[in-house]
């Protein structure tokens, strides 16, 4: 995959990095991601990841946009209200940046549909930023029987989590292993309990930040931790995730993708 003359003037801060260079510009101009959910998460991750130059980037989302999205989703301006949120998001990102791919898909994901679109879009990375639990481990399940890495972000009044999942590695813990798989958990909108529009930023630039460290690796693997956000008191932390054995999803023996196809028996972090 190689660099037009405009791309390397368009991404020349990426490529004088050490750590992406030409090469790393590359594979993100090869790569595909899926954006499920164009909201306060999504919404900045589209803006980056088109900035950054993923080559095809697709976004699932059947809403339309509503003042109220506004605050905090950064990709919409006021004329769009009421417009078709994928569309409108396949328009903004094509401003941004015309050497990229965008494709919006206008459908909420549910079992039917989800291996479809996985079929469809083929991605490297997954993102996945809805506000909907069910929805949550649906996609988490999905990405890790197509084993494709999963960045999942959310956001709650002043509070903040992300995580990178890749649960068929046999050190490292799926979904599942970090909230359980009870399907009727409880969730609470952002409408019924506010959130702070700069901290879905924060958070949806974070997954970019997470989709490309998996395209094109740089500094330590962040797969198996977990980043938690408190906006109230600024503070950070990171904690390691250990893979559950017992897990239904990923606590079966499962093959290492760098093991040459030997099997080995999950094991806690």
């Amino acid at each position: 995959m190689t660099l037009s003359d405009e791309e390397l003037e368009r991404y020349a801060r990426h490529i004088v990095l050490r750590e992406v260079g030409g090469s790393g510009q590359a594979k993100l101009k090869a790569a595909s991601v899926l954006v499920i959910g164009a909201g306060g998460i999504g919404s900045p991750a589209l803006q980056y990841l088109a900035a950054a130059g993923i080559g095809y980037l697709a976004v699932a989302d059947n809403d339309r946009v509503e003042l109220s999205n506004l605050q905090r989703q950064t990709l919409f301006g006021t004329d769009d209200v009421g417009k078709d949120k994928a569309a409108t998001a396949v328009e903004a990102m094509e401003r941004l940046n015309p050497t990229i791919r965008p494709a919006g898909l206008g459908v909420r994901i549910d079992g039917d549909n989800v291996a479809e679109i996985l079929d469809l879009v083929r991605p490297d990375v997954i993102i996945d930023g809805t506000d909907n639990f069910a929805t949550r481990l649906l996609v988490a399940d999905a990405a890790l029987a197509a084993r494709v890495p999963l960045v999942s972000a959310a956001v709650a009044e002043f509070e903040g989590q992300l995580g990178t999942f890749r649960g068929w590695e046999s050190d490292k813990p799926c979904y599942r292993c970090f909230v359980g798989s009870a399907p009727e958990r409880e969730g609470v909108s952002c409408a019924e309990q506010g959130v702070l529009g700069a901290l879905t930023g924060l958070m949806g630039s974070l997954a970019a930040l997470e989709t490309i460290r998996a395209i094109a690796p740089f500094g330590e693997d962040s797969a198996g931790k977990l980043l938690l956000v408190d906006a109230l008191s600024l503070r950070f932390r990171s904690l390691t995730l250990p893979k559950d054995p017992g897990c239904p999803a990923c606590g079966a023996p499962q093959v290492d993708s760098g093991s040459n196809g030997t099997i080995d028996q999950p094991s806690k972090a």
